[in-house]
Parts: structure tokens; sequence; C-alpha cells
């Protein structure tokens, strides 16, 4: 079991960094072609806005929240709030943002899913993608039950220890998820194969932030003579 939690707590999170910089890389390099969302708004438009907008608020809320509740190391918030406050703080920021993100992508994948001619578009990627990610956020939401029953932020301290220490590249980060439990456990496995899948899906295309509109040239237009 000790050899289990160093391979998926201690190596594995090394493995999915690497495919998702050197892949997403790769990808971009050699197919921008397809670096894209494939949108079927033109196909379907029925509740697309109010879905899309509950999942992507949702999602970005949670990816924010996870990133820097995760990698900022107590002693920069200890002078603010307790682990037990930012605990609280993120079970009620992440369990609203949580709901809002379930609610949406449910909506998105049964139009994907039942709708012929969103279906047809679709490929197996983009079906598999959105059920991964409504798992995904499900395992969030569950992880809420065992952390009610201790608000000392004693756990939120083990997962920011682990983080912290695979991004600095420090030994025994898979220490950190010896005592944790199952439910922690298969949640942050579920989110280091999305790191794996990114580069490979349509995920890619939340990359995809114009910067440059800002400080492009304006486009030369003359007149026939």
């Amino acid at each position: 079991m000790s050899y289990l939690n160093t391979l998926i707590f201690g190596i594995y999170p090394y493995i999915a960094l690497v495919v998702l910089v050197v892949g997403t890389w790769a990808r971009y390099d050699h197919g921008q072609f397809t670096w894209k969302a494939h949108s079927s708004q033109i196909l379907r438009k029925k509740n697309l806005v109010l879905a899309s907008v509950l999942f992507h608020v949702g999602i970005l809320v949670i990816f924010f929240g996870h990133l820097v509740g995760l990698l900022t190391p107590h002693f920069v918030y200890e002078p603010f709030m307790t682990a037990g406050t930012k605990q609280v703080l993120a079970i009620v920021v992440g369990g609203i943002a949580g709901v809002m993100c379930l609610v949406g992508g449910v909506m998105l994948a049964h139009r994907r899913l039942t709708d012929p001619r969103v279906s047809a578009s679709s490929t197996s990627a983009d079906n598999l993608v959105i059920i991964i990610l409504m798992v995904q956020v499900l395992l969030g939401l569950a992880t809420i039950v065992p952390t009610l029953g201790h608000l000392d932020g004693s756990t939120m301290l083990l997962l920011a220890g682990w983080a912290q220490s695979i991004f600095t590249f420090q030994g025994g980060a898979a220490e950190y998820m010896a005592g944790v439990g199952w439910i922690y456990k298969l949640h942050i496995f579920l989110g280091l194969t999305i790191f794996v899948l990114f580069p490979f899906t349509r995920l890619v295309h939340m990359l995809s932030v114009p910067l440059e509109y800002f400080g492009r040239k304006y486009q030369v237009v003359r007149k026939r003579a």
C-alpha cells in the first residue's frame, strides 16, 4: 500500500505535469487548427447560454480556488485567518461553485448526448471530457461530507503540504497523503488524470486568452481605386 501511495502521489503527479506541458506545447506547435472548442451553438441555442455560464463560472472559481488554496503557504494567510476558517471558506465558496458547475455541466452533457445534431458533431473525446469533469465535480462535492466532521483545517494542511511539495520538488510528498481519506485521494487522482488528458482534448481552448487583442495594430483598409 505504501508503494502504491508513493506511485500515485509521489511519481504520477510529475508524469501528469510533464505530459501536460510537453503535450500542450507539441499540439500548439503541430496542430493549431485543432486548437478550438468545437462550438455547437449554431446547431442548438436552447438553454446553452445558461448552461455555459453556470459551468464556466463554476469551474473557473473551482480552478483558481484550488490553485490559491493549495499552493499558498500557511504562513501567508495565518495572520488573517486560521486553517479552520480557511477550510470553512473553501467549503462555502467551493460548494456554491461546485453546484453551479455541476448543474451547468449536466445541462451541457445532456444536450451533447441527446440532441441528434449536437451529438453527430461531437467526438468521443468531447463526450469523455464532459463526463469526467462531472465525475470530478461530484467527487469534490462529496469531500465536503467528511470535511464537515473535522473543521480544524488539518486535512487541508495535509493536501496543501502535498501540493506545495510537488511543485517545489521536495522529497516525501506522498507521505502527506498517507493518512488522508480515500475520497480525497480519488479526487486528486482523477484531477491528475485530467492533466494527462488535457493536451489531447478540447480543454486546451482554456489557454486561448486573446491578450494580444489589446495590443494589436489597427487593420489597414484601403478603398478600391
